[in-house]
């Protein structure tokens, strides 16, 4: 089951190589590759992935943006770029912990795995380390995405997901889809499973969002996929007989 962790990243210099050692140190034994997506960062990023590639070796990928695209998009080209069917998604700010990655692994090895389970995302309302203010709007955010959407997860907007490459990109794309990922996927007929994960506060760097930045954009983005879950119409089929021609 080889994986590909993809990270989008803008000025994020400082948490390349701890992270890219983190998540090696966490799949140790695992063939996968790890994808850092540069949104045209103005800071030495790039030179640190490039850093990484050399210490750690060729399974660093270092893609670039040529201009800012937002991290919706950085995900997207990183999963396009990804060439392994299962990809783990980390924010590029080091507050998510590589080490809960192959505890999501176990989970899709276990015979019992519900196949209907296309996203599995971490939880991490009982070990947040962030300011009050932040876990205050999370709360208020994640409760009226519920409330509306319907989508069973109590913290979507955690960057530590694992999902298959195939069913993402056949997923409707926006900017700021990454923070509905559980509403589109149940609206095109998947289950999403939510874990409990570590979260740890943010030593290196600034966060690039802010309350307001995120309530405003958050309002439009919510009744955009409210509206798709009126009009999608998932469906299940069987097709009998397997023989295919090819020209």
């Amino acid at each position: 089951m080889a994986v590909s962790v993809v990270i989008p990243v803008f000025n994020e210099a400082g948490n390349i190589v701890p992270l890219a050692n983190e998540v090696f140190a966490a799949l140790r034994g695992e063939e996968f590759e790890l994808v850092f997506v540069d949104d045209a960062s103005n800071d030495a990023t790039p030179d640190e992935v490039r850093r990484a590639r050399a210490e750690l070796g060729p399974s660093v990928i270092l893609v670039r943006h040529q201009q800012r695209a937002g991290q919706s998009t950085a995900l997207r080209t990183g999963v396009r770029v990804a060439r392994h069917p299962w990809i783990v998604s980390l924010d590029g700010d080091g507050q998510n912990d590589p080490a809960d990655i192959p505890r999501m692994l176990v989970l899709l090895r276990t015979p019992s795995f519900d196949p209907a389970v296309k996203l599995v995302i971490g939880d991490r309302r009982a070990v947040r380390r962030d300011t009050w203010l932040r876990k205050f709007s999370s709360w208020v955010a994640n409760g009226v995405r519920g409330a509306i959407l319907q989508d069973g997860v109590p913290d979507t907007g955690c960057g530590l997901k694992l999902f298959r490459r195939d069913f993402f990109l056949g997923l409707p794309y926006f900017d700021h889809m990454h923070r509905f990922l559980p509403a589109l996927v149940r609206q095109s007929g998947g289950r999403s499973l939510s874990v409990p994960v570590n979260h740890r506060p943010r030593v290196r760097g600034k966060s690039k969002y802010g309350v307001m930045n995120r309530l405003f954009v958050g309002l439009v983005d919510l009744a955009g996929v409210a509206w798709l879950g009126r009009r999608n119409r998932p469906a299940q089929w069987v097709v009998e007989g397997t023989e295919t021609t090819q020209t």
